[in-house]
């Protein structure tokens, strides 16, 4: 079967009706920046679908404009933790913490593939991104970048950067539980049990404060400022403004929200280090480790010269993309989730910045390392760059989303000259 259409066969097949899965049994609900990206992807060939994603996402948005990470449509006992761990409330029950606030970005994609189709689709959803993005800048932007109450937060879970931070958190109550996602993937391509100890305590002291946000992050045991969801941030801002103007808006505010995290750069560049690095807001310590979170400064057009050197050695350490994490560090991991492997999500989100800043030969060698990945192996969730092989859950609608939209853009275009 051609690949294009195995991609939009994956995404049929892991639509529930409003929302999509990003896989069979490993993920049974509706994840907040997969189902942005899986939107994406819909909208080559599905543009009603694409906006029914969005909306879908967005209804589940709390009173005070955040947008959980995880949406519980419909039971699934196979999954933990589930919505009873959480107790967050809501109908469906939802997490009690957020995600990558990717969806601006890739609205704005959405809406240009055919802005008379989508303004009215825009306009009904642009007010609850405003409120979302009010949310990140009130509430987890107070201490200048963006800040995470849990790794799952990030969107990248287990990855080097939270590792100072997590050795703070006494993951040693948290009681007797089985994990379901190691019945799923080989064990050694997920987090390990002390990490998923101490995962929990954070969702238990959430718990214990009625998910109060403020509360989280004034009190909470995990408080980490990060560069990724700082640069995806930073350019949702802008994006968002974009589309606030595509309305006949007034982005003041937006453009403000812009202004004052941009300003708040200097303050997670690590000149030891000689890039951008997370900071445990606890204690004021870097974590002295360069991951892909920092090169997502490419995308908020907030790289640096230094960056550009750290950003080719650890590319060229590797023949398949742009690593999680240092290929020249001793924690790398080539296939443990966050901790080494390769990313189609993230490449997206990296190419987006390498065009924009007219570096097409970045742009296009890093589509060309991930179509070959897709290609050898297929639409899994994630690959270890030294060998391309296949890691995590197979049939992975993100990655079938990346296809259509990028990575396969290549592939598409030699198979039509054919």
């Amino acid at each position: 079967m051609d690949l294009h259409e195995q991609a939009r066969q994956i995404l049929r097949q892991n639509d529930r009706g409003g929302y999509t899965l990003p896989t069979h049994g490993l993920y049974p609900y509706q994840w907040n920046w997969d189902s942005a990206f899986a939107a994406w992807g819909f909208a080559t060939f599905d543009l009603p679908r694409a906006w029914d994603e969005i909306d879908t996402l967005l209804a589940s948005q709390w009173d005070d404009g955040m947008v959980p990470h995880i949406i519980f449509h419909d039971p699934d006992p196979g999954y933990f933790p589930g919505p009873d761990v959480w107790s967050a409330g809501g109908d469906p029950a939802t997490s009690g913490i957020s995600q990558p606030p990717v969806a601006a970005t890739l609205v704005r994609l959405i809406y240009e593939m055919n802005p008379d189709a989508s303004r009215d689709r825009l306009a009904a959803v642009y007010p609850k991104l405003v409120e979302w993005h009010r949310w990140w800048h009130e509430v987890r932007c107070v201490h200048g970048p963006a800040a995470i109450v849990h790794p799952w937060e990030s969107g990248r879970d287990n990855c080097p950067d939270w590792d100072i931070g997590m050795a703070n958190v006494d993951g040693s109550k948290v009681g007797d539980y089985t994990r379901r996602d190691t019945g799923h993937v080989d064990p050694s391509m997920r987090p390990k049990k002390s990490e998923y100890d101490r995962y929990l305590a954070m969702v238990q002291f959430g718990k214990s404060v009625g998910w109060d946000q403020k509360r989280i992050v004034s009190e909470g045991p995990f408080l980490m400022a990060d560069p990724g969801i700082t640069f995806i941030l930073l350019r949702a801002h802008h994006d968002l403004a974009v589309l606030g103007h595509a309305l006949d808006q007034d982005t003041d505010e937006i453009e403000g929200w812009e202004t004052t995290l941009r300003a708040a750069l200097p303050m997670i560049w690590n000149d030891d280090l000689q890039g951008y690095d997370a900071k445990d807001l606890r204690t004021g310590k870097f974590a002295r480790f360069l991951g892909s979170g920092a090169f997502l400064a490419y995308l908020a057009n907030a790289a640096r010269p230094e960056l550009d050197t750290q950003l080719m050695r650890v590319w060229n350490a590797v023949p398949y993309g742009i690593p999680s994490a240092d290929p020249e560090a001793p924690i790398f991991d080539a296939r443990r989730y966050w901790r080494g492997p390769t990313w189609p999500v993230v490449n997206s989100l990296l190419a987006i910045g390498f065009r924009d800043m007219g570096r097409a030969d970045l742009e296009v060698r890093l589509r060309r390392e991930t179509a070959e990945l897709i290609m050898k192996n297929g639409f899994s969730e994630y690959f270890d760059p030294t060998d391309a092989t296949p890691c995590g859950g197979a049939n992975f609608t993100w990655t079938a989303a990346i296809w259509l939209t990028w990575a396969g853009q290549d592939y598409e275009q030699a198979k039509g000259a054919a």
